[in-house]
């Protein structure tokens, strides 16, 4: 919720409400609507000790938009901002697929019980099994990054047609980012879950344990840290 409330509702209320000339004007409205989400980047990272190249991306796109603004480009560019991030994204994750270090193999073994999983899959000669599915997940991966850069241009396009620089763009940035929630942000969400459902009944299926014992055990990890 709060993240919700920083990165969406702030910066929509301040860059829809006080773009106004007679209230903290079109560039001003968008650099403090901005600095919202580029400062809690920056303590989250700082709060987790490690610098992610995820939040890293999420920092870069927040300054392209804000130099869009200053910049007073045309419109086109907020679009191509928006698509490039979610892109950047797929094509690592592909790549990573390509190299044979598939990065959904290293999101799985952080939240998976490895020490638990791997002897029995070894055991049970399913490893290579385990592999291909892996291999699965990660084209799944990408394509739910593929489809957000998708449904990012696409929303950006429509919405934003003024210029940087402008109250209009300043406002149309508000509402774009308003409508991303319910327009990208639950796609997505909805596409990534189904990844993460699919490797982990892979691995149910493949050991015979129960999704929960598939798991780390959280509780486990806190007593022992």
């Amino acid at each position: 919720m709060i993240s919700i409330l920083i990165n969406v509702v702030i910066p929509t209320i301040i860059m829809t409400r006080f773009a106004d000339d007679d209230k903290l004007g079109a560039i001003n409205a968008l650099l403090l609507a901005l600095a919202f989400p580029f400062i809690y980047g920056i303590y989250e990272m700082v709060r987790n000790h490690k610098i992610g190249w995820v939040p890293v991306l999420g920092l870069v796109s927040i300054a392209i938009s804000g130099g869009i603004g200053l910049l007073e480009l045309p419109a086109r560019w907020i679009a191509v901002k928006e698509a490039m991030i979610p892109a950047i994204l797929a094509l690592a994750i592909l790549v990573s697929g390509w190299i044979g270090k598939p990065l959904a193999r290293l999101f799985l073994d952080a939240i998976i019980d490895k020490e638990k999983i791997y002897p029995i899959l070894e055991a049970q000669g399913k490893m290579d099994d385990y592999d291909r599915r892996t291999s699965v997940a990660t084209w799944m991966l990408a394509g739910t990054f593929i489809l957000s850069a998708v449904l990012n241009f696409i929303l950006a396009r429509i919405v934003v047609t003024a210029d940087g620089g402008t109250q209009q763009y300043t406002e149309q940035i508000g509402r774009m980012t308003a409508l991303s929630f319910p327009v990208i942000t639950i796609p997505v969400f909805i596409a990534l879950t189904a990844s993460i459902l699919y490797i982990m009944s892979t691995l149910s299926k493949l050991t015979g344990l129960e999704m929960d014992e598939v798991l780390k055990d959280q509780r486990k990890q806190k007593s022992e840290a």
